[in-house]
């Protein structure tokens, strides 16, 4: 096996094993049935590091471990049932906005770049399915969805988005050295 294939079975299964872990840090809110979670920053940091078939592959892992029962899910769940609770819609979106950020960041490494790419994929379309899946599950509005399901959330994810970024750009930097 060279080294090419050992990366690229290594990097996706490490990510998948650092969103898991992630999922761990879950914060629950008394006015809100979704927690505060870890997952954010690693789903970010997944689609910062990797291509995007790395990243597809990483997810997919991810979702599959969840779905057969793996306590990898916020606070310590798993199982199918997790995809039908009210966060159900930000564990779907985690795929296509990994994979987003992923392909919007490209080749480039700039701030700027992986900035947009984190903003559009690790927020914008998390919070795209994830809100309006919450509102559909719960049967509360929009509006109400919006306000436990995005308001609370927004600030802590940018926060977050900053670090993928600042944190993605320097391993990336680190990682390429090694393969050069």
């Amino acid at each position: 096996m060279n080294q090419s294939t050992l990366t690229n079975l290594i990097y996706p299964a490490f990510c998948a094993a650092l969103i898991s872990v992630m999922g761990f840090i879950s914060i629950p809110l008394p006015f809100s049935p979704v927690p505060i979670t870890g997952q954010t920053l690693a789903i970010m940091l997944t689609g910062t590091l990797l291509k995007p078939k790395l990243t597809f592959w990483s997810l997919t892992i991810y979702l599959l471990l969840g779905a057969v029962g793996l306590p990898v899910f916020a606070g310590f769940s798993g199982g199918i049932g997790a995809f039908t609770s009210p966060s159900g819609g930000y564990l779907i979106s985690y795929l296509p906005g990994a994979v987003l950020i992923s392909l919007l960041k490209g080749s480039s490494n700039t701030l700027a770049r992986l900035a947009l790419a984190n903003l559009l994929g690790g927020i914008g379309i998390v919070y795209l399915i994830g809100v309006p899946w919450l509102a559909w599950i719960t049967d509360m509005s929009m509006g109400k969805a919006l306000s436990v399901g995005f308001l609370p959330f927004i600030l802590g994810d940018l926060v977050k988005l900053c670090m993928a970024v600042l944190i993605g750009q320097k391993l990336h930097r680190h990682l390429e050295q090694l393969h050069n």
